[in-house]
């Protein structure tokens, strides 16, 4: 069966969040686990659709992954700098881990980025644990920034680790890319 990558239907937004946030807790990657403030961030899919674009894997037509892809510029950027696309909150669920739909999201997020007018490169953050996604990021061509590593939470121990892309200046048109809604527009 092959995975469907395509943007979110706000009536996947439920169990889209619920997958973000199943994946963060159940791996390990809140720093305050249940109490966190960030799963409410996570489950709230809504509020970053108005914001960014958020795609959906699907395998038999059921949700099973999710990306928020942030256009350069946009405004749930927390770390791309002029001209840098970013992705964030990349979760599969734990059933269909393996599948590939990590890796597809992320391509897609790369073709979005190659297809945007002025956009030289993409960048993301990672946890150290997740090594996973690490050789998923090497293996699309993304390289470590340490220079670029940072904390989100000031005064506790919880340093991300930052990846980045650089993309080809030549156009390159796809049609994946041009036919999606984009809601940051």
């Amino acid at each position: 069966m092959d995975i469907e990558i395509r943007a979110a239907d706000p009536t996947e937004y439920d169990t889209i969040g619920e997958i973000t946030a199943q994946a963060y807790l159940l791996d390990g990657l809140l720093a305050f686990g249940n109490s966190d403030w960030y799963l409410g961030e996570l489950r709230d899919v809504a509020k970053r659709a108005a914001a960014a674009e958020v795609l959906v894997a699907l395998l038999g037509g059921e949700p099973i992954g999710t990306v928020t892809y942030v256009a350069a510029g946009g405004p749930m950027a927390e770390l791309s700098r002029p001209g840098e696309a970013e992705i964030r909150m990349l979760a599969v669920s734990r059933a269909a881990r393996g599948r590939g739909a990590g890796e597809a999201l992320v391509r897609t997020c790369v073709d979005r980025a190659k297809a945007a007018d002025g956009c030289t490169g993409m960048v993301l953050s990672t946890q150290p644990i997740m090594h996973a996604a690490h050789r998923v990021y090497e293996r699309l061509g993304f390289t470590r920034a340490p220079a670029r590593d940072w904390n989100p939470i000031e005064g506790v121990e919880f340093t991300l680790l930052t990846y980045e892309l650089t993309l080809s200046t030549t156009p390159v048109v796809n049609d994946r890319a041009c036919c999606s809604s984009h809601h940051w527009l």
